[in-house]
């Protein structure tokens, strides 16, 4: 470190600076002052100067210090000495070298901020420019583990496009693969993965076309496979053939005209005239054919069961789609693993898939879970079991559900939900199969219903009052009797019951008694009693169930116990 210290003034009028070396504290405005006007002072007269200090200036000295006149240095005049002349501009002390540092780098930062951010801008804007591969369904949405979502039929809003893009998607181009030829702006739906659905043509038909892309040929295959194993039943959705091009698998499916979300949710559906028992039932009857078969779905959902288009005669069918998760049970085996992953979409998946202490393999009865789901979902117009999206998994492996559109104790809702609770049981060793839900009285008819009330009788007419049937089917009598039933009854056929015989009004046999007596005589009742039951079968069946809304659930589970016999073998899955 040196100083500079002031040497006492020479004979030429000039003060010389003395460098002294050694350690020496440095006055507080050292660093101010260097940048400073020199003071008049310390001027020197530049024809006296040495050569060699005409040229010194300080650190940013040609930016601080004015500039010279000509004319006063041709005149010889220290610049400084002018009168008239403007004193020397001084830089704010408080403003230095380490402040100009600091600015200079926060400028720096500032404008590589700037610059990465356009850097990042770029790309997206380049891409929202770009038109769209395809039009949006009107239910978009997209599912995990390569699961698509079919929006058949639907009719597509069009695409919005500026100026710059319609030169892109005018004229509409038509891809042809082999004997498949489809627009890409008719698009029916959309999964993950880059997977479509188009609206297309196959040999003179109209096909819904899925394109897959390459890298998943695996499941293409196996998808395939096991649609030409199940396609032969009539609910579950029908395989035409397979083409492949350079960039791209196809698949091409019957044609629907929409899906089950639609036929609930719209309620101008033109398919609403198909009532929510016939297309549960066909549900069912084309998954009872998938699990014969031991193919396991994993992906039952609303937007996976399509409504088929009419037929010839204006009939609709509900078919079960998207094969893409589906698993093949080998070898006999009732469960599956799930080393590729959890299959399914959130909201519809079994607890038993989710569970990380789970004692036993999935089997298909996560297929029957899903389905008691969307048997609520249809008979409650749109709602859950397990409540809203956002905490319904969460409500799943809780086992906590609201059948609350099914409260009320009537037949209808009794045996609704009788048969979801079973289904949506989260011990999948308690849920019926398919085949047994298709048995479930939920299922019945009036015919149906009342046969199975004869036939009750007729067997328990020789039946001991102690014996095991009995007692099974008396124990609760009084709930299902409702008290004395007789009191139940309008006035003109209690009368007509007291002609021929006496009625125990607390005995569920003598219930059905009276019902297979007053059937068989019918048409021997008074025009009044007619009246009152109703026609047969509908009315008359209906007369006794808004009376007694248990007995049929009753009488079913206490009849358990002749299921084998060729008399009952029509009201039971055998194995039960």
């Amino acid at each position: 470190m040196v100083s500079l210290v002031r040497a006492p003034i020479s004979a030429g009028g000039l003060r010389a600076p003395r460098f002294l070396p050694g350690h020496h504290e440095m006055p507080p405005l050292v660093h101010t002052t260097m940048l400073r006007a020199p003071p008049s002072s310390l001027r020197r007269n530049p024809e006296v100067a040495s050569p060699h200090s005409s040229r010194a200036h300080s650190l940013f000295g040609e930016f601080l210090t004015p500039e010279v006149p000509q004319e006063d240095l041709a005149d010889g005049r220290p610049w400084g000495d002018h009168a008239g002349k403007e004193a020397p501009v001084e830089v704010d002390p408080s403003f230095g070298s380490w402040e100009l540092v600091v600015v200079g780098v926060a400028s720096i930062c500032w404008g590589g901020g700037l610059l990465c951010l356009l850097l990042w801008r770029a790309p997206l804007e380049r891409n929202s420019s770009q038109p769209p591969p395809a039009a949006s369904p009107p239910f978009p949405r997209t599912t995990p583990e390569g699961s698509l979502e079919l929006h058949q039929g639907a009719e597509l809003p069009a695409p919005s496009a500026s100026a710059d893009e319609a030169p892109l998607q005018s004229p509409d181009p038509v891809v042809t693969v082999g004997k498949l030829s489809f627009r890409p702006q008719e698009v029916l739906g959309r999964g993950a993965g880059g997977t479509f659905v188009f609206r297309g043509h196959f040999d003179g038909r109209d096909v819904a076309v899925k394109r897959l892309l390459p890298e998943s040929v695996r499941l293409v295959d196996r998808e395939v496979q096991l649609l030409r194993e199940s396609d032969a039943h009539p609910n579950v959705v029908r395989y035409f053939c397979t083409e492949v091009d350079g960039q791209f698998h196809y698949i091409a499916l019957e044609l629907c005209s929409a899906t089950l979300q639609q036929y609930v949710e719209s309620s101008v559906f033109p398919g609403k005239g198909m009532d929510s028992l016939s297309l549960l039932t066909q549900t069912m009857s084309g998954l009872a054919h998938l699990h014969s078969l031991s193919i396991a779905h994993r992906d039952l959902k609303p937007c996976n069961i399509l409504i088929s288009a009419p037929d010839g005669q204006g009939r609709l069918r509900a078919v079960i789609s998207d094969f893409g998760l589906c698993k093949k049970l080998q070898g006999g085996h009732q469960s599956f693993s799930l080393g590729s992953g959890i299959p399914g979409t959130e909201g519809w998946i079994a607890p038993e898939m989710l569970r990380e202490d789970a004692q036993e393999s999935p089997t298909c009865g996560v297929d029957i879970f899903s389905a008691g789901c969307i048997f609520y979902y249809v008979l409650s117009h749109g709602q859950h079991p397990f409540g809203h999206s956002f905490h319904r998994q969460a409500n799943i492996l809780a086992g906590t559900y609201q059948l609350l559109r099914l409260q009320q104790d009537t037949h209808s809702h009794l045996v609704g939900r009788d048969l979801i609770e079973a289904m949506i049981s989260s011990d999948p060793r308690l849920r019926p199969s398919a085949a047994q839900v298709l048995q479930h009285p939920f299922f019945w008819g009036p015919e149906k219903q009342l046969q199975f009330f004869q036939d009750v009788s007729d067997r328990l007419e020789k039946e001991p009052a102690d014996g095991p049937l009995v007692s099974a089917l008396e124990a609760g009598s009084l709930a299902v009797g409702r008290g004395n039933w007789q009191l139940r009854l309008s006035a003109p056929l209690q009368a007509d019951l007291r002609k021929f015989r006496r009625y125990q009004g607390s005995s569920v046999r003598d219930l059905l008694r009276a019902m297979r007596n007053k059937k068989h005589h019918y048409y021997e009742l008074p025009s009044n009693v007619q009246q009152a039951l109703g026609s047969l079968p509908h009315g008359f069946v209906q007369y006794f169930l808004d009376r007694f809304p248990c007995l049929l659930l009753h009488t079913h589970r206490a009849m358990r116990l002749c299921a084998a016999e060729r008399l009952f073998q029509r009201y039971y899955c055998q194995g039960e």
